[in-house]
């Protein structure tokens, strides 16, 4: 039987991507890690790698199509080969959901499910698909949360549903061994139809567990009570009929599936606020992207009030054009930055190092570093001294939060270095930077730039920097002002080096090695004399390397 591999995970809030290139067909024979298709994310360039190996039966996608995250990709007859690793990322998926699930429940009344039926040990139960809600026939299958085998208690979720007013997480009522699963992700299910049958291995009569539930039940009223009150102010805006139109379970929630409600509260957005598009109100992953665009806009239209937008002229009447659509990268770049230059205070610091000195070990020590097939280059040197940097002025290695007023130091260390590529700039991290010597920093920094100019990089190469380093001394230029890599509060950049007259100690004009920098920084949580600080010290550390290793 042939398996299916499908778009893997490919990073938090990436739910699709663009194919731009298909690197296997019908008939190959792939290995496991072999690359199966080129994909452009708004983030990066990637390909994606197999997890299984064998004999390619069917490809389902073509260049230049959108595709999902667990969308078929092709089909491979494994000929009895190792089991994939799809399976796996799809329980952590569940378990995630299922967390998102638990939070939703202590919100929402008990589902009105039929009795728990009365059945001795070894008794085969059919657990039916309960009553939904008033007018509400059939749903969808979007999620099944059990298998073969299982076995299960009362109230336990069994599937997740949807239907066209809300998404349902069904619990069960019977308890025992699950001998047969008879739904599937998709499926269209109507009130009735049998979802499980469960080798009983209860004992307890009903009448006994009635008495139980009617004990329990009004502490999750009370539970369910106090929560309510707690977010009065948050679902005031309501209209009064619209929580009787939602089946019993999600009665008084807003109508959108687990992950839009996750996506929501990740982004800090009360779902119950965000309008919806879909039948009746329901609210997509689209509609919380909407909304938080509409939120930052409005905030970058603060910082620029009074600066109004102009049209474009026809370029055509002056001459030829050609439209060019941006790429992803580059509209993805295009947009964090102009995101970043309006809610940031730039200020931007100059200075000058004298290298002259610094230039002579470096050459003597690259030597080193030659022999594990890297360059020790100024960028690689100056992470190591960024990072030793952050530790004595611990501000630069921050984030401001406004909507709560705080500042979030962090107590890692990793810098993210700016590369050019055909394809846009693109901005590889170098994890954990202050426990790496320059040999492993040297290697590391270009296998990751090799990668880059390769669209070979991985997201997780390109996340969770704390300052990033932009060198553009090896193209030319003297000094420039780098836009700080929003939610990073500073960026240093770097000039070309020339030789300089320099006035020394002994009254004499001396040819020394200048090399200027450009330290641009927050100035909501940096202030000019500790920039100056951070960059003097920078300098120093330049020209005494030694120091910062004592």
């Amino acid at each position: 039987m042939a398996t299916e591999f499908k778009l893997p995970e490919l990073g938090e809030n990436i739910e699709s991507a663009d194919i731009i290139n298909v690197l296997v067909k019908a008939g190959d024979q792939i290995e496991k890690e072999q690359s199966i298709i080129e994909i452009e994310t708004d983030k990066a360039t990637i390909e994606v790698p197999s997890n299984v190996s064998g004999k390619v039966t069917e490809v389902l996608v073509k260049q230049g199509e959108s595709v999902k995250v667990g969308q078929t990709i092709i089909k491979v007859d494994e000929s009895g080969k190792a089991e994939t690793k799809t399976e796996p990322k799809t329980e952590d998926k569940e378990a995630k959901k299922s967390e998102v699930k638990t939070e939703e429940k202590e919100l929402s009344p008990k589902t009105e499910v039929k009795e728990p039926t009365k059945s001795g040990p070894g008794e085969i139960v059919e657990f039916k698909v309960p009553d939904l809600g008033e007018n509400i026939e059939s749903a969808d299958v979007i999620n099944v949360l059990v298998k073969k085998g299982d076995t299960i208690s009362i109230d336990q979720g069994v599937i997740e549903i949807e239907t066209d007013k809300a998404t349902i997480e069904v619990p069960s009522s019977v308890e025992g061994k699950i001998v047969e699963v008879n739904v599937k992700t998709g499926d269209k299910i109507k009130v009735g139809d049998i979802l499980i049958k469960v080798e009983s291995t209860a004992e307890v009569p009903i009448e006994k567990k009635k008495s139980v539930e009617a004990k329990e039940e009004p502490t999750r009223e009370k539970k369910k009570e106090d929560k309510v009150e707690e977010l009065k102010g948050e679902v005031q805006e309501m209209k009064p009929g619209e929580r009787d139109e939602q089946p019993p379970i999600l009665r008084g929630s807003a109508p959108a599936a687990p992950s839009v409600r996750r996506i929501a509260r990740e982004l800090g957005v009360d779902i119950n606020k965000v309008p919806g598009s879909g039948e009746d109100g329901r609210i997509s992953m689209d509609d919380v992207k909407a909304y938080v665009k509409k939120i930052m806009e409005g905030k970058a239209e603060a910082v620029g009030a009074g600066i109004q937008k102009e049209a474009l002229p026809d370029f055509s009447k002056f001459g030829k054009i050609e439209r060019v659509a941006m790429s992803k990268i580059r509209e993805k770049t295009a947009s964090h930055l102009s995101y970043a230059w309006a809610v940031t205070p730039h200020v931007t610091q100059f200075d000058k190092t004298d290298i002259t000195e610094f230039e002579k070990d470096r050459k003597e020590l690259s030597k080193k570093v030659e022999e594990k097939g890297a360059k020790l280059t100024v960028t690689s040197i100056l992470i190591k001294i960024i990072s030793e940097g952050l530790k004595k002025f611990p501000q630069f290695n921050s984030s401001i939060d406004m909507d709560k007023k705080e500042i979030i130091y962090k107590k890692y260390f990793n810098i993210g270095v700016a590369v050019d590529t055909e394809y846009g700039l693109l901005v590889p991290v170098i994890k954990n930077t202050d426990k790496k010597n320059l040999i492993d920093i040297s290697v590391e920094l270009n296998t990751l730039a090799e990668k880059a100019r390769n669209k070979k990089l991985s997201l997780e190469e390109m996340q969770g920097g704390c300052f990033t380093i932009t060198n553009l001394g090896g193209i030319g230029g003297t000094y420039f002002t780098p836009i700080v890599n929003s939610p990073e509060v500073a960026i240093l950049g770097v000039s070309r080096g020339n030789y300089e007259p320099v006035y020394n100690k002994d009254g004499k004009f001396e040819p020394r090695l200048m090399l200027p920098l450009s330290l641009s920084y927050d100035h909501r949580i940096i202030d000019g004399a500790d920039a100056i600080r951070f960059l003097r010290w920078v300098c120093e550390a330049l020209e005494e390397p030694l120091k910062i290793f004592m």
